[in-house]
């Protein structure tokens, strides 16, 4: 595959470079340059960066992070028993456990929440920092979403991550799969309260928790073509910038604000949500 002339390769992490420099120099940066394509594509262009996974794997399959960035690619892809077995070969090659959370996702995109659930109980969890800890939690609510134990996931989620004021990297994303669920169950007051809190901790724009507070408030925004009909003589400027018009944004004045939803969480690791008594809902979406 046609690689850019200014991709060079040393625009790899340098972690990942030292790996490299087991193979001989020329292949090493052949590597490389794939990696970097990878990286580049792999969220806008998930099949485009597939296809550089697929080539830097064929060159160094015995590199571990070659093997985790074709993981991720087929993650990417959608091509979850592939990207399992990407991953379990990394894992081996490192004895790294950061893989786990994603590996656990890998099963519900093959359709077993169950597996999904006993990976969130195993004993690699406890040897996750704290971020991977987080999105192990993600992982496991969305496995009960994925059987319909919506109460489940609830409780799941509740967590000293999620009741703490300050902003993490994956306090949004937390946030946002906590509101969700509680908007799955009916519980809309609540659910507007949560993503307005993932809002406000949102500063990279990574969900669009603003986009659903606004319908919950009955706000919607309609692209509107402004015509500038000024100029008779056809040689001015012509606008055709895309304004945003606010429409049915009417709010009720007497609205209460909800009330602040009580956390019961252990302090220890994930929630024992077994016994907790599911009510029916849709089924999430995959990554919590």
């Amino acid at each position: 595959m046609p690689i850019p002339d200014d991709v060079t390769g040393e625009e790899i992490d340098k972690d990942v470079r030292q790996e490299l420099q087991s193979l001989p120099k020329g292949l090493a940066e052949d590597v490389a340059r794939n990696l970097v394509m990878v990286a580049r594509l792999i969220d806008e262009d998930p099949e485009g960066a597939y296809g550089y996974s697929r080539v830097a794997l064929r060159l160094a399959s015995r590199v571990a992070a070659v093997r985790e960035a074709a993981g991720f690619a087929a993650y990417a892809s959608q091509k979850y028993s592939e990207a399992l077995a990407e991953f379990r070969a990394a894992r081996r090659m490192t004895g790294n456990v950061d893989l786990w959370p994603v590996m656990a996702d890998c099963e519900r995109g093959l359709g077993r929440p169950e597996k999904a659930l006993d990976m969130a109980g195993a004993p690699e969890v406890q040897k996750l920092d704290k971020a991977g800890q987080v999105e192990m939690r993600l992982v496991a609510a969305g496995a009960r979403r994925d059987m319909d134990q919506l109460d489940a996931a609830i409780v799941t989620l509740q967590s000293p991550e999620l009741a703490s004021n300050s902003v993490q990297p994956w306090t949004a994303r937390l946030r946002y799969a906590y509101a969700d669920a509680l908007l799955a169950a009916g519980r809309e007051g609540e659910a507007r309260e949560w993503f307005a809190k993932a809002v406000e901790s949102d500063k990279d724009g990574s969900t669009d928790a603003s986009d659903r507070l606004a319908e919950l408030d009955g706000v919607e925004f309609v692209d509107a073509l402004v015509e500038d009909d000024g100029d008779s003589d056809g040689d001015g400027d012509s606008h055709d910038d895309r304004d945003v018009e606010v429409v049915n944004s009417e709010v009720p004045e007497t609205e209460s604000a909800p009330e602040p939803v009580e956390d019961s969480v252990d302090d220890d690791g994930l929630v024992d949500v077994d016994d907790v008594e599911d009510t029916d809902g849709d089924e999430g979406d995959l990554k919590g």
